[in-house]
């Protein structure tokens, strides 16, 4: 029979528990992985008083109850020796299938955090502060709103793929960043109709910038994402039924390759119905485009609407640096400034005019290809009182 361990109170101990020469408790055990490992305290249970002048901490038992749980839970104490590092591009070589935008997110996101000291730490021991604090450090050190919030984006199911993998028990990134770091970013929002028109006729009035005039109406008056526009074949422009066929988007990668990809969401192959002077428009831009010797082919698609200057389809780049130039110019000669307009302001002033005129969320839920109808109410709490008021005017008159 085997002799029963006592402390220098008399108190007995259990099976791994221990007490040093020094006072201090020891309890050895196995973890999941077989590895032997001990924890220590200089208190047996939480009611004994801390020694003088020791730091304080929790009492063995209370750290034994914290080891069984996690090994009842097949949870690794060690986090696998894994670093954030490593986790993460465990959690990116899992993905197939993905589109060039987010593969390029991807790989910002690695050179990110090989660069941080964060990402050579171990999994098992980051804590929520230490998640926070990192984020914190990211915006003191430069960083905007929207790179770590697309950091967090990679990083949080990475972790979250640690805790379903039995590595650790929780996801110290479950947290909501606006109460972490400020959101810096600068809302894209929409102009005017005065503004609209009034950009509108500059471009149309100027020598140069005037072969945009139609490109830019169309952005204007259909909510078209700028690559599904750069998209656009003459096939897809069904006069005789007033719509415009959205099943594509057009883009370039970094190392000049064009390629196809399905719309952005799911509910982005659409039908987009085409108004008379949407139509004029897409009449002159085939009127006008050039006949090249060889047509671009670009995965199967032939006969896109606007071509550069090497012949090649023109992607969304061209667009934004055109709104660039002209908002420039414009700025260079009225005293009243025209704000930011990209193609996306585009858009969003089309889902806010849409809205303004009373369309349905549905409805417009639809035109725009919004996977989610949240997206589009959004667009809703952009009203303003004037807006408000003219809509109960109208329930009410």
């Amino acid at each position: 029979m085997s002799e029963i361990r006592r402390d220098n109170k008399g108190r007995k101990l259990a099976t791994g528990e221990s007490q040093d020469k020094d006072g201090r408790y020891r309890y050895k055990y196995n973890d999941s992985c077989g590895k032997r490992k001990s924890v220590y305290s200089w208190r047996l249970t939480e009611s004994d008083p801390y020694p003088k002048g020791k730091r304080k901490d929790i009492s063995l038992r209370e750290k034994e109850k914290v080891i069984e749980k996690a090994l009842s839970d097949a949870v690794s104490t060690n986090g696998g020796d894994m670093t954030v590092l490593e986790l993460v591009q465990r959690y990116i070589s899992q993905k197939r299938g993905v589109k060039h935008n987010t593969q390029a997110n991807y790989n910002f996101v690695i050179n990110v955090i090989k660069k941080e000291e964060f990402g050579a730490k171990r999994i098992d021991t980051i804590k929520l502060s230490d998640a926070k604090a990192w984020l914190i450090k990211l915006q003191d050190d430069g960083r905007g709103y929207s790179s770590i919030h697309s950091i967090r984006g990679v990083v949080r199911p990475a972790f979250q793929m640690a805790v379903d993998d039995d590595l650790i028990r929780k996801n110290p990134f479950e947290f909501q960043l606006a109460t972490v770091v400020v959101n810096d970013s600068v809302t894209r929002e929409a102009i005017t109709r005065k503004q609209q028109r009034e950009f509108l006729r500059f471009i149309k009035e100027d020598k140069h910038f005037c072969k945009y005039y139609d490109g830019i109406y169309i952005l204007f008056y259909t909510g078209l994402r700028v690559s599904e526009f750069v998209g656009l074949t003459i096939n897809d422009i069904e006069f005789d039924k007033e719509r415009i066929k959205v099943d594509h988007q057009l883009q370039r990668t970094r190392n000049m390759k064009y390629e196809i990809l399905t719309p952005k969401t799911e509910k982005g192959e659409r039908y987009v119905p085409m108004q008379k002077d949407v139509a004029d428009c897409f009449r002159t831009i085939i009127q006008n485009r050039k006949h090249p010797k060889i047509e671009p082919m670009i995965d199967g698609y032939s006969g896109f609407l606007f071509l550069d200057k090497n012949d090649m389809p023109m992607v969304a780049l061209h667009w934004e640096k055109y709104f660039q130039h002209i908002r420039e110019k414009y700025n260079s000669i009225y005293k009243v400034q025209m704000p930011c307009i990209t193609p996306h302001v585009c858009r969003h002033t089309f889902c806010s005019n849409m809205a303004k005129s009373g369309m349905n969320p549905k409805t417009l839920q639809y035109i725009m290809g919004h996977s989610d109808i949240g997206v589009t109410l959004n667009t809703y709490t952009h009203l303003q009182f004037e807006d408000a008021l003219e809509e109960m005017k109208k329930v009410v008159g």
